[in-house]
């Protein structure tokens, strides 16, 4: 399943940007957090931030304040993709 938002992406050119962290949450180690459910990364810049599921929800907080549409899972063994504007795994 795809979105106009994946299609925007020049699959023959596009790099997978990376990770601006490997080691748990940018966000929550910033304000001295360190409990997060799961991590995501910004399929634009990289920024690797916990899920919903966490008590910041910062992937969420950085689509806002970024717009930027794309982010995959960052767990070990798990490729999928979410569209935000969409609301849907594509």
């Amino acid at each position: 399943m795809s979105c106009a938002h994946t299609t925007e992406i020049d699959v023959a050119s596009w790099t997978e940007p990376t990770p601006d962290g490997s080691d748990g949450c940018v966000d929550c180690r910033a304000i001295g957090a360190d409990v997060w459910a799961h991590l995501r990364m910004c399929l634009s810049c990289g920024h690797v931030a916990c899920c919903d599921s966490s008590p910041h929800r910062h992937a969420t907080a950085h689509n806002q304040e970024t717009e930027h549409p794309l982010m995959r899972s960052f767990e070990p063994g798990e490729s999928w993709r979410w569209c935000y504007p969409d609301q849907r795994i594509v």
